[in-house]
């Protein structure tokens, strides 16, 4: 029993290309079948949702209107798979495409063959980039990610309460001030007031009050507690 054919949608705001790429795609031998035609973003769109589409070519520049802004839009149905096919040149732009999740990038240039292989190849999951292009997209993702990691001196004062948050704050206004006084001033007896101070050397890694009002001056820690 013959597989159905690839679907296809194309995506592009030159008529004149996506009438010859409509007969070049849903050509009798091509095992492909174009679908869905569109020219800007509110068509592209809809027809994605009507159609779910195996591949969408798609141009990134539709008439001034960057099709890299909707493309997650475009592949929401969990089927369609994005093939950028643009003349832009910018490598930046491009690298985006993919970050975007466009599975590959064909120039306008390409031979016929080679766009339809490009097709199949991204229909059965496979990427279409070049090695460079690969290495430079997995090496912006890397440093997304460790962009992204938390900061360990942050972790360590979100790990404080709300009252041991207080409890620095009255450190940092009255520095100086004896525990005695400071237990007073937190309406907390003095042996309270060591619990907490425990609490608080641990969890920042300081010694005793000077090391605290140190650190917490460094890391502007009253900011965080406000």
């Amino acid at each position: 029993m013959p597989s159905s054919p690839i679907s296809v949608m194309l995506v592009d705001d030159h008529k004149t290309m996506l009438w010859g790429l409509e007969r070049l795609i849903g050509g009798e031998r091509t095992g492909m079948q174009v679908v869905a035609c569109a020219s800007n973003r509110e068509e592209a769109l809809a027809q994605a949702a009507r159609f779910s589409p195996n591949v969408i070519l798609l141009d990134i520049d539709l008439n001034g209107d960057c099709s890299l802004d909707f493309l997650p839009a475009l592949l929401v149905s969990g089927v369609s798979r994005a093939l950028v096919f643009s003349g832009m040149r910018d490598q930046a732009t491009l690298d985006r495409a993919i970050l975007a999740g466009a599975r590959g990038v064909l120039r306008k240039d390409a031979p016929a063959e080679v766009v339809l292989r490009a097709i199949e190849k991204v229909h059965q999951g496979e990427l279409w980039i070049d090695h460079e292009m690969m290495a430079r997209v997995f090496g912006a993702f890397t440093n997304q990610r460790a962009a992204t990691k938390k900061n360990p001196e942050l972790e360590k004062l979100a790990s404080l309460t709300a009252k041991e948050r207080k409890i620095v704050d009255a450190i940092i206004a009255g520095n100086g001030m004896t525990n005695k006084a400071l237990a007073q001033s937190l309406f907390i007896s003095e042996h309270t007031l060591r619990n907490y101070l425990v609490s608080i050397y641990k969890k920042l890694g300081v010694n005793n009050r000077l090391e605290l009002y140190v650190y917490a001056v460094r890391h502007h820690i009253s900011a965080v507690a406000g």
